[in-house]
Parts: C-alpha cells; sequence; structure tokens
C-alpha cells in the first residue's frame, strides 16, 4: 500500500509557472507545451532507483530534475524503489535512498516499490499472451544470445516462438507456480527480430529466479524484467513525463510497445485489486524524455566499481567522504545546496560531456563562504611566545563570526602568552616573496597585533620548536600604532585554551580525470589518489570544538571544514575538509 508522506507536494491543479524567471530547457518546453494544450492538466513524475546501492552524485541530477519540475510545475514526485531483481538489493540500501534524497532538501509524494505491483505485471503478461504478443521459450541464456544476432546481423526466431497462445498460457502459469527450473524458461515479447534496434527483437518479459525477495518473501519464482516493469509501473502510478538518461533513448520504442500492448488505462480489471488495496492514482499513458547524464572528472559513478572500492577495503565505507556516494559527499562537508547549485548550472541537455570536478568544488565554495561562519584552527603547530607579556596573561577578545555578514553575530576567542601558529608562516630562510614571520621580521596576528620575531628555540636535531617573540601592544586595533603597516597577517590558536583535534584532510578520490580511461595500461585502481586522506593532528579554538556534528566552518586561511557526524565529540573534536580555500589542482593539469 502506497504511504503518502505527511511533506508530500500539495495537490496539483492546472496553474502552471508562465516560464519567466524559471529554467529553460527543452523538457521544461515539452512541459509547458503539455500544459498548454491541455493534453496534462498536472504534472506528474518519479524518481526510480533500484535499491542494490547508496546514490552516488550522478543520481543527484535525476533527483533534482523530477522533483524541481514536479515542484515548480505545482505536482508531484514519487519515490520508487526498483525492486526486481531480488538477491542483489537490501533494505539498508531503501533507509539510505530515502535518507538521501531528503538531505537533498526533497520529499516524495508517494513510496511506492516495484513489488507492490508484481500481481499487474503478472496479469499484463497474461494479456500480452493472449493477444498473441508473447511467448514463452525454452531456449538457454546462451542460446538466446547467439540466435539475438548482432548490431550488423538480424536475429533468429526462436524454434518456440510459434507455440499456441494455450500451451503459453499454460507454460506461464506453471512458471508462476513455480514448476520449473531457474533460467529454464524465459517469457519473451513477440516483436521483431529482425529489428535494427536491439532492444526490440523479442526481449525478455519475465524470467524463473526462486529467490526470497525483502518485500514478498518467497511469493514470487518469477520477475520481471526492468523494461517491462519499468514502464508499466509509471503508467500505474499516472506519471505524465518520465525522465531517464540517455542510455535509454534506444529503449524508448520498447517503453512506448508495452505501454500500448497492455493497455492498462483501458482494461481496468489489470489494475483494479490495486485500488481495493488503497491505491488511488488513474493509470495513465507516460511520456519517457531523456537527458544526459552527470559525468565528473576525477571520478567514477559505477555502482559495481564504487562496491569494489567498499569491499577490497580501498576506502573507509559507503559514507567514506572520498567517495562520491551523497553519503560520502555529505560526511565531507559538502551541502545540498551545492549540489542543487552544480545541477541548476550544469542545465539539462542531450549532449553527454565531462564536467571539471573543480566546477562542483566551486559551487561549494561558493555556498560555504557565504553560509560558513569562521574559526581558527592550526594544523601543523609551530610555538610562539610573546615574551613581553606576564606567564599568566590571559584575555578574551571578540572576532566576527562571518566578515561578510554581521547576522552572524560575533564570539569570543581567549588570548594568552604562548600560542599555536603555522609551521609554514615562519620560514628560518625565507624564500624570495614571503611575507610571513621570519627572524628579525614582523606579522600581524590576527585581532592582536604586530609581533616580532627575537629568537629561535631549536632542538637537538635543529629543527626550530619555538618562537619568542615581542608584541607592540600599541599596534592593536583601536590603539595609536594600529595603522601600522606589516605586510603578512597570520592565525593562531591559545596553546593554554586551545582544544586538540584531528582533522582528516580529504582530497579527489582519483589523480587523473578519467580514471575509467585504461589506455594507459593501468586500471582505475592504479589512479587512486594516495593523498586523498591525510590524517594530522592540530588545535582548534574553543568555539569550534563546541560544534554540533555536521556544522561547517572555514578554518580561516586553510580551507571549509565540517564537524564528522559521527566520529565528532565536543570532548575530543573531528573535522573533514570539504574543500580548500581555492583550485590546488588548477597548477597540477595546467
Amino acid at each position: 500500500m502506497s504511504t503518502e508522506s505527511p511533506l508530500a507536494h500539495p495537490p496539483a491543479t492546472s496553474a502552471a509557472p508562465s516560464g519567466e524567471g524559471q529554467p529553460r530547457d527543452f523538457i521544461r518546453q515539452i512541459i509547458r507545451d503539455d500544459l498548454a494544450s491541455g493534453k496534462h492538466h498536472a504534472i506528474r513524475t518519479r524518481f526510480p532507483p533500484e535499491p542494490n546501492g547508496y546514490l552516488h552524485i550522478g543520481h543527484a541530477k535525476a533527483i533534482c530534475l523530477n522533483f524541481g519540475i514536479a515542484a515548480e510545475f505545482i505536482g508531484w514526485c514519487n519515490l520508487r524503489l526498483d525492486d526486481t531483481n531480488p538477491g542483489k538489493e537490501d533494505p539498508e540500501f531503501v533507509e539510505g535512498i530515502k535518507d538521501d534524497v531528503r538531505w537533498l532538501g526533497y520529499e516524495w509524494h508517494d513510496l511506492r516499490h516495484a513489488s507492490d505491483y508484481f500481481e499487474v505485471f503478472y496479469r499484463g503478461a497474461l494479456k500480452l499472451i493472449q493477444d498473441g504478443h508473447a511467448y514463452v521459450d525454452d531456449l538457454n541464456p546462451d542460446d538466446m544470445r547467439a540466435y539475438r544476432g548482432t548490431l550488423t546481423e538480424p536475429g533468429r526466431n526462436s524454434p518456440y516462438r510459434d507455440r499456441p497462445v494455450e500451451e503459453n498460457l499454460d507454460l506461464f502459469r506453471r512458471m508462476r507456480a513455480g514448476e520449473f527450473a531457474d533460467s529454464s524458461k524465459t517469457l519473451r515479447a513477440k516483436i521483431d527480430m529482425s529489428s535494427g534496434n536491439m532492444n526490440m527483437r523479442d526481449p525478455a518479459i519475465y524470467r524463473i529466479r526462486k529467490v526470497e525477495h525483502q518485500n514478498t518473501g518467497n511469493a514470487w519464482p518469477i520477475y520481471p524484467m526492468y523494461d517491462y516493469a519499468h514502464c508499466l509501473s509509471d503508467a500505474l502510478e499516472g506519471i505524465t513525463h518520465s525522465l531517464c538518461t540517455l542510455e535509454f533513448e534506444d529503449h524508448r520504442p520498447l517503453y512506448d510497445w508495452f505501454v500500448d500492448k497492455v493497455d492498462l488505462v483501458n482494461h481496468p480489471e489489470l489494475w483494479q485489486h490495486l485500488h481495493d488495496a488503497g491505491f488511488q492514482t488513474e493509470p495513465a499513458k507516460p511520456r519517457q524524455i531523456e537527458f544526459s547524464r552527470l559525468n565528473l572528472s576525477y571520478s567514477i559513478t559505477s555502482k559495481r566499481k564504487l562496491a569494489q572500492l567498499v569491499s577490497e577495503k580501498l576506502v573507509d565505507g559507503w559514507d567514506d567522504p572520498r567517495m562520491n556516494t551523497l553519503r560520502g559527499l555529505r560526511r565531507r562537508g559538502f551541502t545540498p545546496a551545492a549540489i542543487r547549485l552544480l545541477i541548476e548550472r550544469l542545465g539539462i541537455s542531450k549532449q553527454n560531456s565531462v564536467i571539471d570536478y573543480a566546477i562542483f568544488e566551486n559551487c561549494v565554495r561558493e555556498d560555504l563562504d557565504a553560509h560558513a561562519p569562521r574559526r581558527m584552527a592550526v594544523l601543523d603547530p609551530l610555538k610562539l611566545t610573546l615574551t613581553n607579556l606576564p606567564e599568566d596573561h590571559e584575555e578574551t577578545l571578540l572576532f566576527s563570526n562571518h566578515p561578510k555578514d554581521e547576522s552572524f553575530g560575533s564570539r569570543q576567542v581567549p588570548f594568552a602568552r604562548e600560542l599555536w601558529i603555522e609551521r609554514e608562516d615562519f620560514a628560518e630562510v625565507p624564500p624570495k616573496g614571503f611575507h610571513r614571520l621570519k627572524p628579525e621580521g614582523e606579522v600581524r596576528l590576527r585581532g592582536v597585533g604586530i609581533v616580532k620575531c627575537d629568537e629561535l628555540v631549536k632542538d637537538a636535531e635543529g629543527n626550530v620548536i619555538e618562537l619568542r617573540c615581542t608584541l607592540d601592544p600599541e599596534s592593536r586595533s583601536g590603539m595609536p600604532g594600529a595603522d601600522r603597516k606589516v605586510k603578512g597577517t597570520i592565525h593562531w590558536v591559545s596553546a593554554r585554551h586551545g582544544v586538540a583535534a584531528e582533522v582528516r584532510l580529504y582530497d579527489r578520490l582519483f589523480n587523473v580525470p578519467a580514471p575509467d580511461d585504461e589506455s594507459d595500461g593501468k586500471s582505475w585502481i592504479e589512479h587512486i589518489n594516495p593523498d586523498a586522506k591525510r590524517l594530522v593532528h592540530g588545535w582548534v579554538e574553543p568555539a569550534a570544538a563546541q560544534a554540533l556534528p555536521e556544522q561547517r566552518f572555514q578554518f580561516e586561511r586553510l580551507g571549509y571544514f565540517v564537524a564528522d557526524r559521527i566520529d565528532h565529540r565536543t570532548d575530543a573534536p573531528v573535522f573533514n575538509r570539504a574543500v580548500t580555500l581555492r583550485d590546488t589542482w588548477a597548477k597540477q593539469s595546467g
């Protein structure tokens, strides 16, 4: 039975946006034309993933398009789980899919499963047999492939193709009863074995698989094929526009063939029991429209390969922040708004292309620059002591939470005599153009004033372990010497008050733009970036340590970070780097 969401879109009406200020693309224009002509008075879409893995960035485009169009045209969008392949599907993935869709900011009208319609699919198959459009085939899978032909050679009719209707009905009912072994018989559509479209060469409709299903148990020893179940599911749900990616373009004739031949609209006896079970939607004749996939450089979106990364422990799980699963992107600190912004900027087209991953990262930076409060953290600490302050000196400074937005307010930052600064902000032998701290050099400490490096403290190996400096108290903001100029400003964390933190520095999982391209003789696994995850231990100001899981910040001068949604605790903070402040890959690729 369908599950109505309490947050579902309001009932659809004949009203539709004029298009002014709305996205313009060929799919939306088709919908506008359909509404203007009276072909449809309400727009209904669906997002139909198979629950055999977690969703990835490629799915985000389909989610945003289907749910976005439904909202724009005052319609609704269903979430439908395409669960026709038991054994490869898992309730864990179902829950993950629901969670990911909601995280992206969308709510479905009804939650449906293809398995809700198994009885209708079966009755529809009986109708196809009765009308002479389907037959039971005894060819084994290898022979079926051989009979199918090639792209340049037509297929051959199966020797079982002309079985009488009554024999086909009897055999199919016995398939349903579980009499036959797996793969021993197949129900096929009778279309055209000489068709130039391989999908129309008598495709399979049902196969025998005696596998327990997560929703229907052992009730069904036969399961429908995707091409058959998908289009009839759309029709049963009253979907007006079935939006899918370009690889299904060649399947569209078969999609339309099944919809027309089963003809649910004019045969209520096929689906009446669904109404009796509480399903209220009237069947419709949907229109399939294809659009280009979202392909990102430095990425893979193959579910098989993503699963291999997990199973071989090349990553830390489906939600590893290096993964382009939505769960991984979420844990890394990417935002739903950034993902929606990426989809909006790429637009909808029929042209497949590969998008530079930097575009995605820039969308994340743009969103976080506007919405992430600022904090100070030191990830590679070097001690700095202000020798002209008393040993017990301690004060509280007021810092803005966001330099571009006063509504973020301010926070108190503790300051003391001993500080941590970034090791790279000091150079004993500075390179040309170095404007940070050096022997006898001066730099401005953020919010504190100008300090001068007077003395270096080294360990037995000659490594600098402490800078002994003096602070010019007149150089603080509001003091007479505040206008004194120095070229560098660096951040810091109070050594007395800072909180030790684990920081995970994440980067792109692959170190080449096209890891699937094996023309260099390397497998895609060999292109995994060994520096995609680095662990460091640093110090954060107390206000950062108090973050809630999944709270995002800009660590000043370092990048954008998020408190890990699983491991972070206020007494043991853990932060993941989402993106650096600037594109660090541009120089490498240039």
